[in-house]
């Protein structure tokens, strides 16, 4: 009796231990659809939802509270037919910033090319090996560029295997219809967002993520003149990449997430950082030049 009790102790562990790592809200908006019965689109969010969360995307045990929180919101606009849809798909994930409430932006990025088929009920199949639809492709692609982003924050050049991933279902797709996934379409798409976190040209970015979150952000509770120091020179690593390609994807992929972030944490800084910084993200993402340059407006009293 003792054993049989001890089993099923070590199994609801185990369950407890090895939970999904993705903890995504989904939502799917067909306001645009007209139709008067809706409930495939309902359905079609419980599918997305199960696949996202109930599937185990790695190895690594977790527990459920150190799951990576991220949305994906889907707004379909056309049905192309009975199970085909066109649809925009927004992602965004964040990360728990240490002693703080405070969660981190870590992907931001809206993919307007989003065509799919949806059978209501039929279950949704994904294979690392091999496209079996565009639906659980796109899906499967982001939950990975999520990881890569997530586990780079936490460990230098932790999250690469999860890029490689990212790409290994991009070259999978390379015979498929729909758009979004071939460099000649868009230089800005999947294709090359997997392309520049592995391309060796950025290969800093990996020592950027890991220096801005885990010796920088971690630490802004504890010690926030040393955080800020840390993030700082984590930014003037972009000037690398930014020089060696100002058009970069990954470095409008970075600001995206971070730019209203980096603005708030320099509010309290000293007026020499702030120059020094404003001086390098006017130079490295321009398009929020207006922003940064707002920077020494929000000056604390004290500084």
């Amino acid at each position: 009796m003792i054993k049989k009790v001890l089993f099923v102790c070590l199994i609801f562990v185990g369950l407890d231990s090895f939970s999904q790592e993705i903890l995504c809200n989904v939502q799917v908006n067909s306001s645009q659809i007209q139709t008067s019965d809706r409930k495939v689109f309902q359905t079609m969010q419980t599918s997305i939802y199960e696949f996202l969360n109930n599937t185990q995307w790695t190895n690594t045990v977790v527990k459920n509270e150190e799951r990576i929180e991220c949305t994906m919101l889907i707004n379909v606009t056309e049905k192309v037919s009975n199970d085909e849809y066109k649809a925009t798909i927004q992602i965004q994930s964040t990360r728990p910033i240490y002693g703080t409430s405070y969660k981190s932006t870590m992907f931001n990025y809206i993919d307007n090319n989003f065509r799919f088929k949806y059978l209501e009920y039929q279950s949704l199949e994904f294979s690392e090996s091999t496209h079996l639809s565009n639906l659980t492709s796109v899906l499967a692609f982001y939950v990975n560029i999520i990881l890569g982003l997530d586990y780079d924050s936490y460990s230098d050049q932790g999250g690469i295997e999860y890029f490689v991933k990212a790409q290994n279902i991009v070259n999978n797709c390379q015979n498929t219809a729909e758009i979004g996934w071939k460099a000649f379409e868009s230089d800005k798409n999947r294709y090359w967002i997997a392309h520049d976190f592995l391309d060796s040209r950025y290969s800093t970015i990996h020592d950027i993520l890991y220096r801005y979150h885990r010796t920088g952000m971690d630490k802004l509770g504890t010690d926030p003149d040393d955080a800020r120091f840390e993030i700082t020179e984590s930014l003037e690593e972009l000037r690398k990449i930014y020089r060696e390609n100002p058009s970069a994807f990954i470095l409008k992929l970075f600001f995206d997430s971070k730019s209203d972030e980096i603005s708030k944490i320099y509010s309290e800084a000293y007026p020499n950082e702030q120059a020094r910084i404003i001086k390098t993200l006017v130079e490295i993402d321009p398009t929020n030049s207006s922003l940064y340059q707002s920077i020494t407006q929000n000056q604390t009293e004290d500084r």
